[in-house]
């Protein structure tokens, strides 16, 4: 399935289903107008077909992660366990496996990757860890992690918030997890990024970096572009006023390897990893999208998920998914975006 075909069949499925959503029914069409969020991305629509539904008895719903499956479909991940294929078109779930740990329990996963030979690379915030399934749901290998990113009292980490981001980068020898939060003793706002190399069928801890959220924001995905950049969604909520979503785009270029660094405070010589605001979702245009709690913006929600499924004329098509939570107040959500990216520093 090439790129190009599969952008234009998200892109038509979530521009046609933009003025179905309220009903929930995606429709067949072509692609609308891009609504412009900043100038560098666009959003292209929006769908609700998913929102509290079903599939095979399992609810659709708590979507964390999103990844294009070798096929062209859409791999997504539920933060309860259940990793769904979504049909490229229609975008409805078309299979679902139950993925667990060793001793059978659920996971709390937030990341996925499909790697090329089609397995399934699956973060939990729990632990944290990072593990490798087939496509049945069966557990290959688990990656393993510096100790100082376990969960207290083990590290020091703060439960739910781990890893919540995975991504692969280009070359496919590089797997990165996205830290959500800071570690004890770090400065509050600097988080961890953690790769792995590849050695044959497995991955070995590798380069660290330390990366700066927005104030009372954390990293929600990391997703890397094909230059070898990353596209990094920060994401908060309060009370009474609703999600804030800013997407980023980061480049490792140059950043400081902080694996022996004990505590990252900010301090002089440490050079975290360079950031630059693509777009505040906030100020999408709403495409007639409702909230059934307070938004700045009823398009938003808690958006978790994200892929790149494809390229071109020089843009990155992007498909965004929000985790509901399973609550009557939040909104199971697709969104499709068009990105342009400047050119890497140097260029």
């Amino acid at each position: 399935m090439r790129l190009r075909i599969l952008l234009a069949t998200v892109t038509a499925t979530l521009a046609a289903a933009t003025s179905t959503a309220a009903a929930g029914t995606p429709a067949a069409g072509t692609p609308a107008a891009p609504h412009t969020c900043s100038s560098a991305v666009d959003i292209r629509g929006f769908s609700d077909a998913l929102d509290k539904t079903t599939y095979e008895g399992t609810f659709v719903g708590n979507l964390s992660a999103l990844s294009v499956d070798r096929d062209g479909a859409i791999a997504a991940l539920s933060d309860r366990s259940s990793l769904f294929t979504l049909d490229r078109r229609s975008l409805k779930p078309t299979s679902v496996v139950n993925l667990a740990d060793e001793k059978g329990v659920a996971l709390d996963s937030e990341g996925l990757v499909v790697d090329r030979d089609g397995t399934r690379l699956v973060s939990s915030e729990t632990e944290p860890s990072v593990r490798r399934y087939s496509r049945d749901g069966k557990i290959l290998d688990r990656l393993a992690v510096p100790a100082p990113l376990a969960v207290a009292p083990a590290g020091r980490a703060t439960s739910n918030l781990t890893f919540e981001g995975l991504t692969l980068l280009p070359g496919g020898h590089t797997l990165l997890a996205g830290m959500e939060g800071s570690l004890s003793g770090d400065t509050p706002g600097i988080v961890r990024f953690q790769t792995w190399t590849r050695q044959g069928k497995h991955f070995a801890p590798a380069t660290q970096y330390g990366y700066r959220t927005d104030t009372g924001l954390g990293v929600s995905e990391t997703t890397a572009t094909p230059d070898g950049r990353l596209l990094v969604l920060e994401r908060g909520f309060t009370a009474g006023y609703g999600n804030t979503v800013r997407l980023y785009l980061a480049d490792l270029k140059d950043a400081t390897d902080t694996r022996g660094i004990d505590t990252l405070t900010g301090q002089d010589g440490v050079r975290l990893v360079r950031k630059t605001l693509l777009a505040d979702l906030v100020n999408c245009p709403s495409l007639g999208a409702q909230a059934r709690q307070p938004q700045p913006n009823p398009l938003l929600d808690n958006i978790e998920g994200m892929t790149v499924t494809g390229a071109a004329h020089g843009r990155l098509y992007v498909l965004l998914v929000s985790d509901d939570n399973q609550n009557a107040a939040q909104v199971t959500r697709l969104y499709s975006l068009r990105v342009r990216l400047p050119r890497p520093a140097g260029h």
